[in-house]
């Protein structure tokens, strides 16, 4: 065990040298420990709206685990969650709840797109007058995973996918953004 020399008592042993209190010492940023610490919990909101809802069951469950990657507690209140995840026919008149729930999910917040239903209507866009043509149409969708209905592999790439993005955000520079708009 290396000798613990403060870094004050001589001008020789100022530096830290390498080693010194063994791997106890981590440096890193403020920024990439928030990150870290964000894509590592992530608390989705479900909104499993038809076929698509299955899946994403199916994904939370013990044989693909999304509890491995940080999103396996689902949430029922959004005001408790990060994530939401739109699986499915998202109908004209299920759009402004939807918006609602968007609106009580604290900042910062990402939306997940599943299926081809909510990506772009699926099978009903043509002649559906009662079905949305994309949920990108009321709330911003940070990821779109396709399929009708996607398999669970393709859900957990998508939560991979939200996860990259939050470890590339700034969470200083976000608060710093949201300080100069008020």
């Amino acid at each position: 065990m290396p000798k613990f020399n403060p870094p004050f008592a001589t001008k020789e042993k100022r530096f830290l040298e390498e080693g010194q209190y063994g791997d106890n010492v981590i440096v890193t940023s403020i920024d990439r420990i928030l990150s870290w610490a964000r894509l590592s919990s992530m608390w989705p909101m479900t909104f499993g709206l038809a076929c698509c809802a299955i899946e994403m069951m199916a994904t939370a469950a013990s044989r693909y685990d999304l509890d491995r990657f940080g999103a396996g507690v689902m949430r029922p209140s959004p005001r408790q969650t990060d994530l939401m995840i739109v699986a499915g026919t998202v109908t004209i008149k299920m759009a402004e709840r939807i918006k609602r729930l968007y609106d009580q999910m604290p900042e910062p917040k990402y939306v997940l797109s599943m299926g081809s239903c909510a990506t772009c209507g699926g099978p009903y866009w043509q002649h559906g007058y009662h079905v949305l043509k994309g949920v990108d149409l009321i709330v911003p969708v940070d990821v779109y995973v396709t399929g009708c209905p996607p398999r669970p592999e393709a859900l957990i790439d998508g939560v991979i996918r939200i996860q990259e993005k939050i470890r590339k955000e700034s969470v200083i520079k976000r608060k710093l953004q949201e300080r100069a708009n008020v």
